[in-house]
């Protein structure tokens, strides 16, 4: 569903991605590991087009796309959950959700019932102001966004930071049942270790904006992925 091959970024005159290739199949989680400051958002922004990448080439669903900002890629199919939830603090869950419907045919404006069976809370809290929602409420939110924009591919950046254990596990269930559907690619930035080996199929471990270590659970040692992603 997606590859990458030589990708380069830049913020200014600094280099931060340096020739980055990597894939990410359909009906798997490929999990993007790494300590903090080796490029692991920068990659996910790179993808989604909210920093336009230097160099490289990207590939979605086999087609080559230029540099296109983030909207035009959600139109192709690229759903984006960004650190930190973004979510929009004075309008409702429900409004929240509408959101996505930008990038659908207007006959695909309604929320699926598929959204409130993966997250029974948001069906509860649809009045509710995002900005009131607790933390992990909120990423509840955002994903389900990303969800209702129908992505051949959905990026997931850290979705467990500053959230409750049982939110923790009730979101891991919604990947792997994601995962098991078959539809879509996702790609998993995440430094909580146990969640992500648990969950990926792929891994992909970045230091200094560089692939040091990829391949498959069958053919990675835990032990080798503890070293990868050790200080």
């Amino acid at each position: 569903m997606l590859q990458l091959e030589d990708l380069t970024l830049h913020y200014g005159h600094s280099q931060i991605l340096n020739g980055i290739s990597m894939e990410a199949a359909q009906g798997e989680v490929t999990c993007v590991m790494g300590t903090n400051g080796v490029g692991k958002t920068s990659l996910i922004k790179a993808i989604s087009g909210t920093h336009p990448r230097s160099a490289g080439t990207v590939r979605l669903d086999g087609t080559e796309i230029g540099v296109l900002p983030a909207h035009k890629l959600a139109h192709l199919g690229v759903g984006y959950v960004p650190q930190g939830r973004e979510v929009f603090p004075l309008m409702t869950v429900r409004e929240n959700l509408e959101t996505g419907f930008a990038c659908l045919p207007p006959d695909a404006h309604f929320i699926p019932d598929q959204i409130f069976e993966l997250f029974p809370v948001l069906k509860e809290m649809q009045a509710r102001r995002g900005g009131d929602l607790s933390g992990g409420q909120q990423q509840q939110l955002a994903i389900a966004r990303a969800l209702i924009t129908k992505p051949k591919l959905l990026l997931l950046d850290e979705p467990t930071e500053g959230i409750q254990p049982n939110i923790i596990q009730q979101i891991g269930e919604v990947i792997k049942l994601l995962r098991d559907q078959g539809e879509m690619a996702i790609v998993l930035v995440e430094q909580y270790f146990e969640f992500a080996y648990d969950l990926a199929d792929q891994f992909v471990v970045l230091r200094r904006g560089a692939v040091t270590l990829a391949g498959g659970k069958q053919d990675v040692s835990k032990a080798e992925l503890l070293k990868g992603v050790s200080v």
